[in-house]
């Protein structure tokens, strides 16, 4: 029969819906801001009297406590606004002391029977969740000395290989010198290092009776090292971030030699930036003998604390740019540790040198980059600042080689189980090529957020308030159709943003306001043909079978060029641009489905098959 569907059909349609409905309902489900309790050592537990002590700290405080419980990684304190977790955590913290880690968190509502079925709220960004935005430096003339301290020890073993003797070797001002005692031995070494070492500019000296050969990277090399080093550093970033789980991370370049990270919904910039921040990076080096002496050697401290020292030689067996895994554990002791993976090159360099060195000592040396500011004011009386970096190098461990090591070994000798698991991370993630600095950092608060959502969502109602107000008017029944189609539109935009854990931003929600106007710009169509036919005198049913037969391919041909360019948006945007073009995306597919499937299943309902009766259009 003409204008009427099978009732598979329109159980199929109420399957979509209902499943549409089920996967938006989290959304009403806001998190929670919630401070995280965990113990600083495993000697020291979170149990109900630790609870108990927060709660005192916060009634005598006058902060409302919403829920306080037990979890498995330690305490949960629920609250039940955003200013109340800030307010309440230095309260907690001085209350509870060094031994415990107090952190900012939201923590999910979803009723576990949602949760079960896979269900849960759609990801807000930055601006309305609240989190973090950096602005980091990138050091690029350290990652050119950084390479050079490298290559010092690979020309110091081929000088030794074919036994050309030099004096001292020193990295300073972007320049290499190794001294010598003899011209005849500068001679050689030009000779030998300029065949090994292209990519180097060589220049010989006399100073005294010293002679020098200063060795620097020639301006392409310099060019390229740079380079790399940014986008090392972008993809170490975008690792660390990635391992830090945050959702909708945006890590993009800025310039020549500057990096924005934005992590929506990371409140404990602290951590944050200590992960993120972390220039460190590990040296593998052997214990120096009593005979070495001189600039092969440097001595170095312990980390633990203890005043320590032991004197290493300079020339490194690798470094953690050649760590391809690495995971933190704990040894047969109980105490942590650290299990380290290295690739091929690394394995082939740790394996040659153990052999060699068994019953030696090798040291794992943890290394820091930092940097200070100062403010210094100048002759016209403006202040400027001025940054000086630096490293800190100390050692973890100083273990006696047992056997040749291979690709696989570990690291003990650390402090606590959230140094081995950071310096796991930092490892797994990869070495950053050159330190990096802060130089701008934002923070974005959940009361900021929640004031954005708030406006997001008004001016989204209104849009939808106009809009339906408009169909109804104008188009009677068949306005309150499209209006049904348009609220269930929204619902199942909200379902899918919600399944592939898309992320809602502000240019989000204008992609849900502008998508309104497209579901209704569909119908829209599909009435005016309607009407045109009705004018000609074609028959009421033939008229509705017309009406969205001719408008479907004018319908679709405007939506999937739409779509088309919403993709290209999502390939080439990031951060907000990204957010608009996936609501954009997935809106077009759902207001197609309901602008045209779920409007005419509802006109069937109503008008299918009655030949007489009026439409109201």
């Amino acid at each position: 029969m003409l204008n009427k569907y099978p009732l598979w059909k329109y159980l199929l349609i109420l399957l979509v819906l209902a499943l549409g409905l089920l996967y938006a309902f989290p959304n009403l489900y806001p998190d929670d801001p919630a401070l995280q309790l965990s113990a600083q050592k495993t000697t020291t537990v979170v149990d109900e009297q630790t609870l108990q002590q927060a709660k005192n700290a916060l009634a005598k405080a006058n902060i409302e406590l919403k829920e306080a419980e037990l979890t498995s990684a330690g305490g949960t304190l629920r609250f039940n606004s955003g200013e109340d977790q800030l307010a309440a955590k230095p309260v907690v913290a001085a209350a509870l002391g060094e031994s415990f880690i107090t952190a900012l968190n939201l923590v999910p509502t979803t009723p576990d029977w949602l949760s079960s079925l896979g269900a849960g709220p759609a990801k807000l960004g930055l601006d309305l969740r609240g989190g973090v935005h950096f602005l980091l430096e990138v050091d690029t003339p350290a990652a050119v000395k950084q390479r050079l301290e490298v290559t010092s020890s690979e020309m110091k073993a081929a000088l030794r290989s074919d036994r050309i003797r030099y004096r001292s070797v020193t990295v300073e001002d972007g320049v290499l010198s190794i001294r010598f005692l003899q011209e005849a031995d500068l001679s050689l070494a030009e000779n030998l290092l300029e065949d090994d070492f292209s990519e180097y500019r060589f220049d010989t000296r006399q100073d005294g009776s010293d002679f020098y050969l200063e060795v620097a990277f020639t301006e392409a090399a310099t060019k390229e090292i740079e380079a790399y080093a940014l986008q090392q550093n972008l993809t170490t970033l975008r690792n660390r971030v990635n391992e830090l789980g945050v959702a909708e991370p945006l890590v993009q370049r800025q310039g020549s030699n500057r990096i924005v990270v934005e992590l929506p919904g990371v409140q404990d910039t602290a951590a944050a930036k200590r992960i993120i921040g972390a220039t460190a990076n590990l040296e593998f080096r052997l214990e120096a003998g009593l005979e070495d002496n001189g600039s092969d050697v440097e001595v170095l401290t312990f980390r633990d604390g203890s005043g320590r020292t032991a004197r290493l030689e300079r020339d490194l067996i690798t470094t953690g740019e050649s760590v391809s895994d690495a995971s933190s554990s704990f040894d047969e002791n109980g105490q942590p540790q650290v299990n380290i993976s290295l690739d091929s090159k690394g394995g082939k360099q740790m394996t040659k040198v153990t052999r060699a060195a068994v019953g030696r000592n090798m040291a794992v040396v943890f290394i820091e980059h930092k940097s200070r500011t100062r403010v210094v004011e100048q002759e016209d009386g403006t202040l400027e600042e001025l940054r000086r970096s630096y490293s800190e190098k100390g050692i973890i461990s100083l273990a006696t080689i047992q056997t040749t090591l291979g690709n696989s070994f570990r690291i003990t000798g650390l402090d606590s189980p959230r140094e081995s698991s950071e310096l796991a991370l930092l490892l797994r993630a990869g070495a950053l090529a050159a330190p990096m600095y802060f130089v701008e950092e934002r923070t974005i608060g959940p009361s900021l957020g929640a004031e954005n959502i708030k406006l997001g969502v008004s001016s989204a109602q209104i849009g939808l308030l106009v809009v339906m107000l408009f169909m109804l008017l104008y188009y009677k029944v068949f306005g309150l159709f499209a209006n049904v189609s348009l609220a269930l539109n929204i619902i199942l935009l909200m379902a899918c943003m919600s399944l592939l854990s898309a992320t809602l931003t502000l240019p989000g929600i204008a992609g849900i306001v502008l998508t309104m106007g497209m579901a209704v710009d569909a119908n829209v169509l599909i009435f005016s043909r309607i009407k045109e036919e009705l004018a000609n005198g074609v028959p009421n049913q033939q008229a509705i079978h017309s009406g969205f037969n001719r408008a479907f391919t004018t319908i679709f041909d405007a939506n999937i060029t739409t779509l088309l360019v919403a993709v290209i948006l999502f390939a080439v945007g990031t951060g907000p641009v990204k957010g608009f073009a996936v609501t954009l995306s997935l809106g077009i597919i759902t207001s197609m489905f309901t602008a045209i499937v779920v409007t005419r299943a509802q006109v069937n309902l109503v008008y299918g098959g009655r030949k007489n009766k009026k439409l109201y259009i």
